[in-house]
């Protein structure tokens, strides 16, 4: 099975997007909700809900596997949106949904006031040692600035690890970390992880858009194995470093 490949600029796309939009929309209308501040966030949700509903018939939350294993497919964790984890749980305790895109309107409102007082570049001066890269790949989640620190230890050779995106193509397009070796998406992940033939001792650190599917890839992967797998614990949104477009 090859990467699944949907063009954001087909017409079938653009049509499936407009009312996707409409959709969440609506899904904010009926419970009070408000969007995350971050538009970013937002139409990278959109779109993966957009995509899931091309692909599978459902608009499965994008921040979660789709097992297709069955005769229909399903959400890992039965994840449709708006699904129920985030009505009966993470919106009112936590006051936004796994994905990102719903808010309680005082999270967004904070979230707001966050973004402005954050600061806007993150400085990485302190090089690493190799023994500090040695315990970093030790880790089985990282946040931004550790996997930053690695890729730059990486490129002047005094590390090696692979870094792998496991967000589907379309994701892949709109942006992926620079440094990033395999795109191995979810939709296809035990061909296209076969294909890219990694040794089961490498040091592997995967990635996705908030860090639940890279999570749920990290947990499949050591359970097959590998034995030096890290994550990117918040995902591709909140990483620090550069971005490929």
């Amino acid at each position: 099975m090859s990467i699944i490949k949907i063009d954001m600029n087909s017409p079938e796309f653009i049509e499936e997007m407009e009312k996707t939009v409409k959709f969440t929309d609506k899904v904010i209308a009926q419970f009070g909700w408000a969007y995350n501040p971050e538009d970013e966030v937002n139409k990278g949700v959109q779109m993966g809900l957009a995509r899931n509903k091309m692909m599978y018939g459902k608009r499965f939350c994008p921040c979660f596997m789709v097992d297709t294993t069955g005769e229909k497919p399903k959400s890992v964790d039965d994840r449709v949106c708006p699904c129920k984890p985030a009505i009966e749980k993470e919106i009112p305790e936590d006051g936004a949904c796994h994905c990102g895109i719903f808010c309680t309107p005082e999270f967004a409102e904070k979230k707001r006031i966050e973004l402005g007082l954050e600061e806007v570049a993150h400085s990485h001066s302190r090089g690493l040692t190799k023994e500090e890269c040695a315990l970093l790949l030790q880790k089985k989640e990282l946040d931004g600035d550790e996997l930053v620190s690695l890729l730059e230890a990486r490129e002047l050779q005094m590390v090696d690890f692979k870094l792998v995106d496991v967000r589907e193509y379309m994701e892949w397009q709109m942006g992926h970390i620079k440094g990033t070796d395999k795109l191995v998406p979810t939709s296809s992940f035990f061909q296209t992880w076969e294909e890219a033939n990694f040794a089961k001792d490498e040091n592997i650190i995967v990635y996705c858009h908030v860090g639940s599917r890279s999570a749920h890839v990290a947990r499949i992967l050591t359970d097959n194995g590998y034995v030096n797998i890290g994550n990117l614990t918040n995902g591709i949104v909140a990483y620090p470093g550069e971005i490929e477009r």
